[in-house]
């Protein structure tokens, strides 16, 4: 089951530039700030900003659809002619994410949270 698209995840080549822009865009800070990923809240959805997404194939933002079971929406996806571009990795306290590349070159996302 999909609860729908609400994570975007951008490639960024500068970190810190981009977290500024972000930053004076959402008018917010950062609720997550490392190295490896800067994550904000707006408006119910979580945008966030890889400096590492370029090297995983991100050609641009990636709109992340929240799973119930990711593994098996990723199945379906490859099944359906999608790429793998990211298998399933935990990113952090059980949080999966994963993505694909469709037959035209879009990117599709999926991220499953840990069972409550």
């Amino acid at each position: 089951m999909t609860a729908g698209a609400q994570t975007i995840i951008y490639p960024v080549k500068d970190l810190e530039k981009a977290k500024a822009l972000f930053s004076a865009l959402l008018g917010a800070e950062p609720y997550a700030d490392e190295p490896y990923y800067v994550g904000f809240r707006a408006a119910g959805q979580d945008i966030g900003l890889d400096p590492n997404g370029h090297a995983k194939g991100m050609t641009g933002p990636v709109p992340y659809w929240h799973v119930t079971d990711l593994r098996e929406r990723l199945a379906a996806l490859v099944a359906a002619g999608a790429e793998p571009l990211q298998d399933a990795q935990d990113v952090g306290g059980g949080r999966l994410i994963a993505f694909v590349r469709d037959a035209d070159g879009n990117l599709v996302g999926l991220l499953q949270d840990p069972a409550a």
